[in-house]
């Protein structure tokens, strides 16, 4: 009697796959954990977490949001992706494919954007800044990041100086009870590297009497919207770095997850 073999090909998840995409994600997952994190302590640390209608009473831009929705983004993702590569679960692994896709594509919608309406952006971000000059007493991590900026870019309001008459702090109204009266604050001030100690009240004063070119020596006159467009023609390369080293990172995380479900489906249909 003759016997007959027949070789059945098994498919099966790759391995391979499978843990770079969990490799891939647990990075993600424990830094959204972080942002969180952070983003918690700084409200505890503001008061938001005993009293959320500070939330509601701000306002300027809370930092903290951001920090809270790119960490919140970042841990529903990776813990999708781990989970679903794991347990080899197709609905995570398609939920996560899906996101990183559809956020591919908001920023690629983004980048066209920017560059053919340049001037409606411009105006835009300098009510934003204007909007946040006028806030700047109101949080202090707000606070934080506008002198942040100024002193990174060497420019101060998001004009000029005078910006700074929008806050009630700042303002020269003769109502104005504040020390800070016809002053700016101190990150718009020109700092001398051999100062030990930052001199928080340099700005004190400064827009009683004179002009902008009479301040030049003192602090800086360059607006911040103005710095930032001469900051991002000098840094191109950096930023069409950075924004290809994000793409790719999403174009592998894409390949990971549909080279993980088609493994999967095959081995399904195999079963089945």
């Amino acid at each position: 009697m003759k016997m007959h073999y027949y070789r059945y090909e098994n498919a099966e998840v790759s391995c391979c796959y499978k843990y770079l995409m969990f490799s891939y994600n647990i990075v993600f997952w424990l830094a959204g954990a972080a942002f969180i994190a952070i983003g918690f302590w700084a409200w505890s640390e503001k008061g938001v977490l005993l009293d959320l209608t500070l939330v509601t009473r701000m306002h300027g831009f809370d930092p903290v949001w951001l920090v809270m929705l790119v960490g919140t983004v970042t841990f529903v993702l990776g813990f999708a992706g781990c989970v679903g590569a794991l347990r080899e679960n197709i609905c995570l692994l398609k939920f996560f494919s899906g996101v990183i896709g559809f956020i591919f594509f908001l920023e690629l919608t983004a980048a066209v954007l920017a560059l053919v309406f340049q001037e409606p952006l411009r105006e835009w971000i300098s009510e934003f800044f204007l909007a946040n000059v006028k806030a700047y007493r109101d949080d202090i991590d707000l606070q934080n990041l506008i002198d942040s900026l100024q002193k990174l870019n060497h420019c101060c309001g998001s004009k000029d100086p005078n910006d700074w008459n929008l806050n009630v702090y700042f303002n020269c109204t003769q109502s104005n009870p504040s020390r800070e009266k016809c002053g700016v604050p101190f990150s718009c001030c020109i700092s001398d590297p051999a100062d030990a100690v930052v001199n928080t009240q340099c700005g004190y004063d400064i827009r009683v009497s004179g002009s902008l070119d009479k301040w030049s020596s003192i602090i800086y006159t360059k607006g911040c919207i103005s710095a930032l467009e001469e900051w991002f023609p000098r840094n191109i390369y950096i930023v069409a770095g950075v924004f290809i080293v994000i793409s790719l990172l999403q174009m592998v995380g894409i390949f990971l997850a549909r080279t993980l479900i088609g493994d999967i489906e095959k081995v399904k249909c195999n079963y089945y």
